[in-house]
């Protein structure tokens, strides 16, 4: 059962060939079908058949399909059907990979698959694509994703999961791209998660990853983090949605109001007036000047956590829903957590006529970051206010 044996073999059968050839025409035709007949049992292995039977039909049919063209049809012509057929079944598992929509379990650990009907985040969709992104795939995938995208309107941010890609050719590439135009289009943008090295080395080459960016793409531990901390609308989050889709959001503070956030526009950034935490932290400290109105457009809860000590309290809903009691040229700052719904605050207060508003660039994060005073009140009132008083401010 060695290999020396079987080289043994061969030498012993190729010298007994050479010497005693000629002897072969005095051997019984019999005896030499009872030889043939031994040689192909041997040759037949039962258990890998029954194998291939119970497990996947397609390796089903190419057995049978080759086991019978042995017999009915020269074996050349029959090995040959046989890989034909086997192409032929790859070809076609290949070019429908699957695609769908996932969401976390109950346990914020893993994803599964979304039923139908089944919520999610309005802002974000995920999916799942299990299969090589190929010439004769492309077309399937991109079918799907834009049908996900019209189902839901109001998703601006994809994630691809993409751990079941393992190879991509070009077309995938020029496919990706469509995607990520037609979600910028709607203002948003596409990222991706746990991308293979071989399609993340074809990403680099053809200069994908330098189109949408380094940051787009997101390690499974970090990746809903990161979305839900740094690019979905908190404000969406906490005036809109009534869902928890996601850890991050189990904690999320709820507002008492309730109205359309689409009907406030978001300024452009090169519309936006903003200051620096440093810029800030002077002008509230200087003897020079007028010194500016400090607004927290965050929710008490968040407010209570940690805020800027000269700040003023006034959710979000609460500036849209009542017009302040400031002077319309006094110099207002607005803050938030990362600086969006600050941004949608100084559009409505711009609208109301107020001359003079400016956001904190990067919000509390950049506060924070810059290593500067917060304080920490748990006196604020969680309670949903009517109306606007002393003590939203906190000295």
């Amino acid at each position: 059962k060695t290999r020396m044996s079987s080289l043994l073999s061969s030498v012993f059968v190729l010298v007994a060939m050479l010497t005693l050839g000629s002897l072969g025409i005095y051997l019984p035709i019999a005896a030499l079908a009872g030889v043939l007949m031994v040689t192909a049992y041997g040759l037949l292995d039962i258990k890998e058949m029954k194998l291939i039977w119970k497990g996947n039909r397609s390796d089903a049919i190419i057995m049978l399909i080759t086991f019978f063209g042995t017999i009915f049809l020269k074996i050349e012509f029959a090995v040959l059907m046989g890989v034909l057929i086997s192409f032929a079944f790859y070809i076609t598992r290949t070019s429908v990979p699957k695609v769908f929509p996932v969401v976390p379990d109950k346990t914020y650990k893993h994803f599964i698959r979304r039923r139908p009907g089944q919520p999610g985040c309005p802002q974000l969709g995920i999916i799942k694509i299990s299969g090589d992104l190929y010439f004769g795939a492309v077309n399937h995938v991109e079918e799907l994703i834009i049908k996900h995208m019209t189902s839901q309107p109001t998703e601006r941010f994809l994630l691809l999961r993409m751990h079941g890609v393992n190879n991509c050719d070009i077309s995938g590439i020029r496919m990706l791209e469509n995607i990520h135009h037609l979600y910028h289009e709607r203002g948003g943008d596409i990222f991706f998660m746990k991308v293979q090295d071989p399609v993340l080395a074809i990403m680099k080459s053809s200069g994908f990853t330098q189109k949408v960016g380094d940051s787009h793409f997101l390690s499974e531990e970090e990746a809903i983090g990161f979305l839900f901390y740094r690019v979905l609308d908190p404000a969406i989050c906490i005036y809109e949605c009534p869902f928890r889709a996601f850890k991050e959001c189990q904690n999320l503070p709820k507002s008492h109001h309730s109205f359309e956030l689409s009907t406030v526009p978001v300024i452009l950034p090169d519309n936006l007036t903003t200051v620096s935490p440093e810029q800030l932290w002077k002008n509230l400290h200087s003897s020079n000047g007028d010194k500016p109105v400090v607004i927290d457009v965050r929710e008490p809860r968040e407010y209570a956590k940690g805020h800027i000590p000269e700040a003023r309290l006034i959710p979000l809903g609460d500036v849209m829903a009542e017009s302040l009691s400031i002077p319309k040229t006094q110099p207002i700052v607005l803050v938030c957590r990362s600086g969006r719904r600050s941004n949608r605050a100084a559009s409505v207060l711009k609208e109301q006529g107020f001359e003079n508003v400016s956001i904190l660039q990067g919000g509390l994060l950049a506060w924070e970051a810059a290593d500067l005073l917060e304080a920490v009140d748990l006196r604020v009132n969680l309670e949903p206010r009517s109306e606007h008083n002393g003590s939203n401010t906190i000295t």
